[in-house]
């Protein structure tokens, strides 16, 4: 099996991976380590943008190399573009924060079980 075939999958991974180890490893690490709840809120927010982003660009890869529609990739990436743009700037503001910070764990869980759903039926296919 060709890179091509594989591209997909390896995508997925990176892209699952990168949810878990910024949203269960690094983001925990953070406030259990640094030494205000502030400031590791605000390293987090930059982790999570940067998250973002990686989720952004392995879905839209993954579509491009499959060439055609994946309605479990096209909703993780677009619960990645809600996470940035919709409730990030909420938090940011402290908008009724307890609010935002469910709404964006809601989107960033609903994100990782789409990006896991994709890997585990990508990388059956390529097996």
């Amino acid at each position: 099996m060709g890179w091509k075939a594989r591209f997909p999958t390896l995508a997925a991974a990176l892209w699952w991976g990168s949810l878990t180890a910024i949203g269960f490893v690094a983001v925990p690490l953070l406030f259990a380590n640094l030494a205000t709840p502030a400031m590791a809120g605000q390293m987090a927010a930059k982790l999570f943008t940067a998250q973002a982003w990686m989720s952004i660009v392995c879905g839209l890869l993954i579509l491009i190399a499959q060439g055609k529609p994946n309605a479990l990739v096209v909703a993780g990436v677009l619960l990645a573009l809600l996470g940035e743009f919709a409730v990030a700037p909420r938090i940011v503001a402290r908008q009724d924060l307890a609010l935002w910070h469910t709404v964006g764990t809601v989107f960033y869980g609903l994100q990782w079980v789409c990006a896991l759903v994709a890997l585990w039926k990508l990388s059956a296919r390529s097996s």
